[in-house]
């Protein structure tokens, strides 16, 4: 067949005979017109190709695996990693701002999945937390989530990790070139989108061996709008009356309002070289995430004249007062309650924020493969990663309401619509006697109010991470226990540094206000713009200008010198030498690999704290070591179907700000606050008992059961220290009571997980139907989730059961597709039940925090016209549902005796983000 020929009704069966072939080839023989003519034919079937090559590499894997794979032509159908990845068995998404960022396995907390480039692990601009929409599809040819990990990966994995495998110049016969342009929009506010990347590759010969050059640049634009209202809930202390057990009342409501530009840039390279048994490789990879925000943020103090209410105990009548003594706020008597009153005469702290977020990741690996002798491997690994995250703060102008209640807003709120946070403004009218007021007229434009500047704030605020990594590793290929082996032994050393930098300018002056060219009166600070979100608001307000934001604070630059925040200095340096052993033996019916790891870890950390009333840096080290053993049993039923069986380990560190020394040690009364250098890993021991079913010639069914025993799960609380970290001056500190992140209480986490993949053109002959229905094709995947972690007793809260933080009880994905003659469209939904975001240590602010359950449905639609061009359209987040946060006391009370219920009624955060389509066109060549 010539290469230029298109025939779009490939089979399955064919597919998949491909996606051998071009595993098993030999990479340096000269590409046929043969082989071209499969990979253009192949560009037409982008989902059942890169099922196709995914069923491969998950049904060769010796360990757990799910893969998500480039098509024939490379491409990933997302945008980024995050979101290639959700389409896979068992992986969940949170979301920030709409956007899928962080991955959770298996309904596991977030922080327990880490993020690796070609196997080497990289470690967040944000800490532990793996963000995942920095990393563009584009530099990807696979996405392999390991849920079970073997013991030559680091120990910091438990429940998974997220190996993103980049382009080699050696996946394809020859020279190619792939480019993408794109353009979207966004429905709330009808903010533009813009896309863009582009991909070289090719190889080359290199007198001895070939050389291999990929080269790639991402580019990735939306400007959006936000919906939100806040909502904060704390129990009154004036608050006696029968009842008040139960009662939550919202001390303060705000609406944040968003004006957003978020881009995605990166650029990488990879040159390979081999030759025979040996091969090298470089390669380097930049992604940035930038993200300008300006954020109008109005809140509302309810609580702000609390201590006008007196302390009763008595039951009262309860009947509405539009006069009361008091502001109203937490009165039953004058007919208030939780959901729904009206407060007088209170506070508004406007806050007008202009933030230059950026988070970037530099890798750098250098890698080298040797095979010499008879069975002798040796493969080495260099590596440096540097993170930067960038808090800085353009500028912040706070503007808050005089003393005088008269010119304060009495507030009549209303929150029983969990969805709905109503704030209805009135003047405020004081009466004859003196601490009696009434609401007076409506007021619609809240900018109407006197609320006079108080402070301009800057803040320069850099946190970068720098890492190393070594690696070497020996194997050799022998005959053992009757079947074909592959020992080997491995040392790596990982040393990374955390140093955080923070610089601030406050000014809070009239005449400095005057000097830097700031109004006071914040209508000329503002623009005349109508709102551009959706959300109904009871008042209208005006954004405030971002360009006389730079201006001022240009101005305050260059006029005033900025100050260290010293309490927020740390300088933590994390080493970590690791030894491992581990066998891989392959029988007739299946394989079996056994290791041990062995880390020592190894932590000091330099911050500013206090000791003994003498201000200064605090240095402290603590050091481990643990053994992390690991078993993996694959059992062949036959050449289509598989048992696995997996016994592993693992440990989560806590992240660098935890275990920072900026300690406050009080000798006289032996207390110790902040972070903890001496707190200890979350460790968790794991089995895992799984059928696949790779069906012939397509399809994939898969049923398994997970367990994961966990110790040392971390807490914030107060306990005795336990470590000789902080003894100085012959002072024995360790008994001393430390309030902050420390270790304790232990639980579990267990579930099963089913998935399928089939598609129906193998079967229509069979069943009589129509050819151009073998076009239809499932995936679909479920796991369910039971955890329980016991949290130790604090003050007078007794020990309680709660579920894992951050852990969904059920995640579900599907998707139903059509692809055939040249289209391929795509409807996928996917849905994460709620999950336990905090736990609280008492009953102060309301209660534990959830997220409510998350569900979100897109749909892709793209067609080749030829080998070359191809069109698409993506349209995400069509259910446009918000994202909800809220506080639940229930446990808590059900623990200190008090029946509470579970309740979902105290909505804390929420936002919508609206609907998001795109299109564009790909060009390969």
């Amino acid at each position: 067949m010539p290469a230029t020929t298109r025939a779009f009704p490939l089979s399955i069966a064919s597919l998949l005979a491909f996606a051998a072939g071009v595993a098993d080839a030999d990479p340096s023989r000269p590409a046929s017109s043969d082989d071209l003519s499969e990979v253009v034919v192949l560009g037409s079937r982008p989902i059942a190709e890169s099922e196709a090559a995914a069923l491969r590499r998950q049904k060769e894997s010796d360990n757990l695996v799910a893969v998500a794979a480039a098509d024939g032509v490379g491409r990933l159908p997302d945008q980024n990693v995050a979101q290639a990845a959700s389409r896979l068995p068992g992986v969940a998404v949170e979301r920030d701002q709409g956007q899928a960022r962080y991955i959770s396995l298996r309904g596991a907390p977030n922080y327990w999945t880490t993020l690796s480039f070609d196997g080497i692990t990289v470690v967040s601009p944000e800490g532990r937390d793996a963000r995942f929409d920095s990393v563009p599809s584009a530099i990807a040819s696979q996405i392999v989530v390991t849920k079970a990990v073997t013991a030559d990966m680091p120990s910091e994995t438990i429940s998974g990790n997220v190996d993103i495998v980049t382009r080699s110049a050696f996946d394809f016969p020859g020279r190619k070139t792939a480019l993408k342009a794109g353009y979207g929009q966004a429905s709330l506010g009808d903010r533009p989108q813009y896309e863009g990347s582009a991909v070289f590759s090719d190889r080359y010969d290199a007198g001895p061996g070939e050389l291999g050059l990929v080269l790639s640049a991402t580019y990735f634009q939306r400007d959006m709008v936000t919906d939100n209202f806040e909502t904060d809930y704390e129990r009154v202390s004036q608050d006696q009356r029968p009842g008040n057990a139960v009662r939550f009342w919202p001390h303060e409501a705000e609406n944040k309002l968003y004006r957003l530009t978020r881009k995605n840039w990166s650029g990488s390279g990879r040159v390979d070289w081999r030759d025979g048994g040996n091969e090298v490789s470089l390669r380097s990879i930049y992604t940035i995430f930038t993200d300008d925000e300006a954020r109008d943020n109005y809140r509302f103090d309810l609580d702000d004249r609390q201590s006008d209410l007196v302390a009763n105990t008595a039951d009262c009548t309860v009947a509405f007062n539009p006069t009361p003594t008091n502001s109203g706020y937490a009165d039953i008597c004058i007919g208030n309650t939780p959901q729904r009153g009206t407060v007088y005469g209170i506070d508004i702290r406007q806050r007008s924020t202009l933030r230059a977020f950026r988070q970037s990741i530099f890798t750098n690996t250098l890698e080298g493969k040797h095979a010499f002798g008879e069975g002798w491997k040796l493969a080495w690994t260099g590596n440096y990663t540097e993170s930067k995250d960038d808090r800085s703060v353009v500028g912040e102008a706070s503007w808050e309401s005089p003393s005088t209640r008269t010119l304060r807003p009495t507030v009549f709120y209303d929150f029983s619509d969990r969805n709905r946070s109503r704030l209805l403004l009135f003047q405020t009218l004081q009466l004859a006697t003196p601490t009696r007021f009434q609401a007076g007229a409506p007021v619609i434009a809240i900018d109407g109010f006197t609320k006079p500047l108080t402070s301009l704030t800057i803040l320069d605020a850099v946190d970068t991470t720098k890492a190393y990594t070594s690696r070497v590793v020996l194997s050799r290929d022998a005959a053992l226990l009757g079947g074909e082996a592959t020992l080997k032994a491995g040392l790596q050393f990982d040393r990374r540094t955390k140093v955080v930098d923070e610089r601030n300018l406050v000014l809070n002056t009239a005449a400095q206000f005057n000097a830097v060219g700031l109004s006071t009166d914040y209508n000329q600070f503002a623009l005349d713009k109508a709102f551009l979100g959706r959300i109904p608001m009871d008042y209208t307000f005006r954004y405030f200008d971002p360009g006389k934001m730079r201006l001022v604070t240009g101005n305050a630059r260059t006029l005033y010198p900025f100050q260290p925040v010293n309490g927020n200095f740390y300088d933590v340096r994390e080493q970590v030498l690791a030894g491992f052993a581990m066998g891989t033996v392959k029988w007739g019916w299946g394989s079996a690999v056994a290791g041990v790891r062995v880390e020592r870890l190894e932590n000091r950390g330099i911050a500013f704290g206090s000791i003994a009333g003498v201000s200064g840096k605090v240095t402290a080290e603590a050091g481990d070591t643990a053994v992390f053993p690991s078993l993996h049993i694959n059992y062949d039923l036959d050449s289509t179907k598989k048992l696995r069986f997996s016994l592993t380990s693992g440990a989560a560190r806590a992240d660098y700000d935890q275990i920072r020394p900026n300690v406050t040690v009080n000798d006289a009364n032996q207390t110790i606050s902040g972070g903890n250098p001496a707190v200890k890993p979350e460790k968790a021991r794991g089995a895992d008992a799984y059928f696949e079913w790779y069906i012939e010639p397509q399809g994939y069914l898969m049923a398994g059961v997970f367990y994961k025993r966990v110790s040392d799960v971390l807490y914030r609380q107060s306990r005795t220290f336990g470590s000789d970290a902080l003894d100085s001056d012959g002072i024995d500190r360790s008994g001393y009571v430390f309030n902050g992140i420390t270790n304790g209480g232990d639980g579990y986490l267990r579930g099963l997980e089913g998935a399928a993949q089939l598609q129906l053109e193998p079967w229509t002959e069979a069943f009589g139907m129509p050819a151009w229905t073998g076009g239809f094709g499932i995936r679909a995947s479920a796991t369910l989730n039971d955890s329980e972690v016991t949290k130790p007793a604090v003050g007078t809260v007794p020990a309680r059961k709660l579920r894992l933080p951050g852990t969904s009880d059920e995640v579900y994905n599907f998707s139903l597709y059509y692809e055939k003659y040249g289209a391929s469209l795509q409807l996928s939904y996917q849905k994460r039940s709620r999950w336990l975001d905090s736990f609280a240590d008492d009953l102060t602010d309301g209660g534990d925090t959830y997220w409510a359950a998350d569900d979100e449905l897109d749909f892709s639609a793209r067609y080749a016209f030829s080998d070359k061009l191809e069109v698409y359209f993506d349209a995400t987040n069509l259910l446009n549902n918000p994202g909800r946060r809220f506080s639940e006391p229930g446990n808590l009370l059900d623990a200190t005796g008090v029946a509470g219920g579970f309740s979902d009624i105290q909505t804390i955060e929420w936002e919508r983000f609206g609907r998001r389509y795109a299109a564009g066109f790909r060009f390969t060549f």
